[in-house]
């Protein structure tokens, strides 16, 4: 169960992987890497987007305020940043991932996922 931290909720490494795991044959939350580009080719979590922390007030308009995000970097630091950041914009589902990338422990891809080919 996530934790709250805050005001924002907090996915752990476990938490997240299951429901990276569910979101695979039912997706219902979109995952968002807020890292940089150098960093996500480095290891990333298959099928997440890329959206570079420093873009997210630039592409605001273009993310629904109604569906259910998870933010991720490789601390948690930024994503917890970005969820609040969507929290304080209105947005009702955003997700940190407590921990990021240093903590995750399932499925790595390396090198650029072809969604984010037009970043």
């Amino acid at each position: 169960m996530p934790f709250l931290l805050n005001g924002i909720s907090n996915f752990d490494a476990e938490e997240l992987l299951e429901l990276f795991e569910k979101n695979q044959t039912n997706p219902r939350v979109t995952l968002i890497d807020v890292r940089e580009p150098y960093e996500y080719v480095e290891g990333h979590i298959p099928g997440v987007k890329l959206i570079p922390m420093g873009t997210i007030p630039e592409i605001v308009d273009t993310l629904n305020p109604d569906e259910e995000y998870v933010f991720i970097c490789r601390s948690g630091r930024r994503s917890y940043s970005v969820a609040k950041y969507l929290q304080n914009l209105g947005f009702k589902k955003v997700h940190n991932f407590h921990g990021g990338m240093l903590s995750w422990f399932g499925p790595i891809e390396r090198g650029e996922d072809e969604s984010n080919r037009n970043l």
